[in-house]
């Protein structure tokens, strides 16, 4: 996404997406001008010309815009995105959106299963081919071209990576999931033995309890822990977690796509459960009808807290245009990891991370609490602080927590 200055942003309505926002209601055309968007990323190197066109550029784009007659329109009348908080100086952005997701959650409005399109595919189906084709195109040698405009577009920065020359990464996945070099994210929180840190460069949102969550920001009618982490609803993993603390990271396009150990633990076993590719933009995620983190692809990590002895579920949640989710030092079981050291990677696309926490371990830090009340995210990096345990050294009781949930018999 790129960043626009609140005060500009405030000039123009936000548009609240819908399919009548679009000027054609026939779903095939948007996924028509995904395909071609997807065949374009293979033979521009500018990605300004493809999946990465921001809306608010659509006017300089006529390679893009006229893929839809009618959608410069739209983006000359509406800011296209969401507001985040940038933590390190508290000012107030708007991140203007890539054209894709914005397509991708028209398709998701026509209604999913219910409507065929494109050859009798249906919605899922043409976002999961669309994925597993970007995901190729990226791989492939010839993408590197592409690097130098991805920079360009994100205004990335390349003096805090381990290869800060672009021209040693062998495609443009290699350099999407690049590396940062020793010391570019250091733990805020470190000499805090009961500190948790954030896991990821994203866009963070905490809630002391699912219900909070549910409230204020994950809307989908069918959201349950059960549903998220895979499992039945009486079974050990989701009642541990039953009305837990939650955090949920959103990483966009243009962020450092390494993921990292929120908590000083233990690595346990991982999960990996098959699903959809639904965008997980915040509109998406807070829309009742759409429920994109129990269907889309996703990989669940249970580690142990060393401090407490608590289990903490780290979900890794792939989206639209994700082509895997790979496990570094978090696929080794029984590996002990200190916080912030990697646990794994997100190949090319956005994506998203929820961290569960049983109930009554973590207090999240105030700014944080604050800002998800509002709702608005906020744009945080690895390593910096996202709350304390308030539990003694030992003091997580799993067998107590256990019959505590199934005696109330609630569902999460």
């Amino acid at each position: 996404m790129s960043h626009i200055p609140a005060d500009v942003a405030d000039t123009k309505p936000i548009e609240q997406i819908h399919p009548d926002n679009l000027p054609t209601k026939d779903p095939d055309h948007v996924a028509i001008a995904l395909e071609t968007l997807v065949k374009q990323s293979e033979e521009h190197d500018d990605v300004k010309n493809s999946m990465h066109a921001p809306m608010h550029q659509l006017a300089n784009l006529p390679l893009v815009h006229r893929l839809l007659p009618g959608l410069k329109d739209l983006a000359t009348q509406y800011h296209v995105g969401n507001y985040v908080i940038v933590r390190a100086t508290g000012e107030r952005i708007f991140e203007s959106m890539p054209i894709y997701p914005r397509l991708g959650m028209h398709l998701l409005f026509y209604g999913g299963t219910q409507i065929k399109l494109l050859h009798n595919r249906s919605v899922e189906s043409v976002l999961r081919d669309l994925s597993v084709r970007q995901g190729k195109v990226y791989d492939s040698p010839e993408s590197v071209k592409s690097i130098p405009s991805f920079i360009d577009t994100y205004s990335i920065g390349l003096d805090e990576l381990e290869q800060p020359n672009i021209t040693k990464y062998n495609s443009f996945n290699e350099f999407f999931y690049r590396k940062m070099k020793a010391g570019a994210r250091p733990v805020v929180n470190a000499a805090d033995p009961n500190g948790f840190c954030s896991p990821a460069d994203c866009r963070l949102t905490v809630y002391q309890t699912v219900t909070a969550a549910t409230q204020f920001w994950i809307k989908g009618n069918r959201f349950t822990i059960p549903g998220l982490l895979g499992v039945a609803p009486k079974s050990e993993e989701a009642l541990m977690f039953e009305n837990g603390s939650v955090a949920i990271c959103r990483l966009a396009p243009q962020d450092y796509h390494r993921f990292h150990s929120p908590i000083d633990g233990v690595v346990g076993d991982t999960t990996d459960i098959p699903g959809q590719y639904y965008t997980v933009n915040p509109q998406a995620v807070n829309e009742p009808g759409f429920d994109v983190f129990t269907e889309n692809k996703r990989s669940v990590l249970y580690m142990t807290h060393l401090q407490s002895g608590a289990p903490i579920a780290f979900v890794a949640i792939g989206a639209m245009l994700v082509g895997s989710i790979a496990w570094t030092n978090g696929g080794k079981k029984g590996q002990a990891v200190k916080r912030g050291e990697e646990l794994g990677y997100f190949a090319y696309g956005g994506s998203t991370i929820v961290v569960l926490f049983p109930k009554g371990l973590i207090e999240f830090d105030d700014d944080l609490r604050k800002n998800s009340a509002v709702p608005i995210e906020t744009l945080v990096k690895v390593g910096d602080s996202l709350g304390r345990s308030v539990l003694p050294t030992g003091g997580f009781d799993a067998a107590a927590v256990v019959r505590s949930a199934d005696a109330s018999g609630g569902e999460v």
